[in-house]
């Protein structure tokens, strides 16, 4: 009898195809997509991190920027400068928070819109040319792995037990860990 690492009621992965091998291949075509579409932004003073941002407060806002950081799993005090730059450049909006007037609950202004979707278009115009010119059968299969591809992003694939939802990478950096489809 064979023995499978697969879930139960789940079949093997062919050869090859074992999860580890795919998310190493999966990490590396990502880390190599993301500079190719940050590269053609002509909005310079828009960073990697001031995209997600934007992207999480379109996605989920308005909220409080401890919500914020936690969103994007990046340290409340590196989330509120970015905030302050982000309210600076006017692509953001603050109002009170209604359940609490100590607090602020910030928002995409009409400009941050616009921003994130000129933004959009414009990566989704440098993927639609590079896909434009992949054959047929290989834009089929890319067609195909969507679904998967948006379940990792959605988290409706359970992690296994044991394994962290999240690293802790809040003292890292400070930039973008991403998940919310900033490109």
């Amino acid at each position: 009898m064979e023995h499978s690492d697969a879930p139960a009621g789940r079949p093997s992965p062919p050869p090859g195809n074992e999860p580890a091998e795919l998310a190493g291949r999966l990490r590396a075509v990502i880390q190599q997509l993301l500079p190719l579409l940050r590269g053609q932004q002509r909005h310079r003073d828009l960073t990697p991190s001031r995209t997600a941002a934007l992207a999480a407060l379109a996605a989920h806002g308005p909220l409080r920027i401890s919500e914020l950081a936690a969103r994007m799993n990046i340290a409340l005090s590196t989330t509120s400068r970015m905030v302050d730059l982000l309210d600076t450049c006017g692509w953001i909006a603050r109002r009170p928070d209604p359940a609490d007037q100590r607090a602020s609950l910030i928002s995409l202004s009409a400009d941050g819109l616009a921003l994130l979707r000129a933004v959009r278009r414009e990566t989704t115009g440098v993927l639609r040319e590079r896909i434009a010119l992949l054959p047929p059968d290989r834009q089929r299969l890319l067609h195909e792995a969507l679904p998967a591809l948006e379940e990792l992003v959605e988290g409706e694939q359970p992690l296994p037990r044991g394994t962290p939802s999240r690293p802790d990478r809040a003292r890292e950096s400070g930039g973008a860990r991403g998940g919310d489809g900033t490109l």
